[in-house]
């Protein structure tokens, strides 16, 4: 069975307030994702299992919050070591390092951190991680009408962008 060529990979816990911005932003793109062309993915951490899901894909884009200034931040990842000596809690460059060493080279890889500032248990998703999801979702409707290639072009306008 062919798997599609683009996958989306949001991690976060809807436990935590703005945790949940990853998950939340795919359920904002659900009803606009062609399965054809988009998977999606939920989970609350990245697993070393996760490189399964990457094989044979043309674009990899890892959706989650970021304890950042911005709005959101659209960047090309490149594969790191594993700093942990468990199979849990890998970030989204740790699992491309992960994929190398299995399978050889990853796939295009990239990260949408969604700004957000409130990660308690229990907490409801803060205003402003509200006003950035917005805005990351429109920019996720935009970007996932492309192809790999323009997507790894708007990872590249993105890294231009004055803050």
């Amino acid at each position: 069975m062919a798997v599609a060529p683009i996958l989306l990979l949001a991690c976060g816990n809807p436990s935590r307030g703005d945790d949940a911005l990853g998950p939340l932003l795919l359920d904002a793109l659900a009803d606009q994702i062609d399965p054809q062309t988009v998977e999606c993915i939920v989970d609350f951490q990245l697993h070393i299992e996760h490189t399964l899901d990457l094989k044979d894909r043309q674009c990899v884009i890892f959706a989650d919050a970021s304890v950042c200034d911005v709005t959101f931040e659209f960047t090309r990842l490149t594969p790191a070591a594993a700093l942990s000596h468990t199979s849990h809690a890998l970030s989204p460059a740790a699992l491309l390092g992960v994929y190398r060493s299995l399978h050889g080279e990853p796939p295009p890889a990239y990260l949408f951190g969604i700004g957000g500032l409130s990660f308690e248990l229990g907490a409801a998703l803060s205003p402003t991680a509200q006003t950035n999801l917005a805005a990351a979702t429109r920019f996720a409707r935009a970007l996932l009408q492309g192809t790999p290639a323009d997507i790894a072009a708007s990872a590249a306008a993105a890294a231009r962008m004055p803050d």
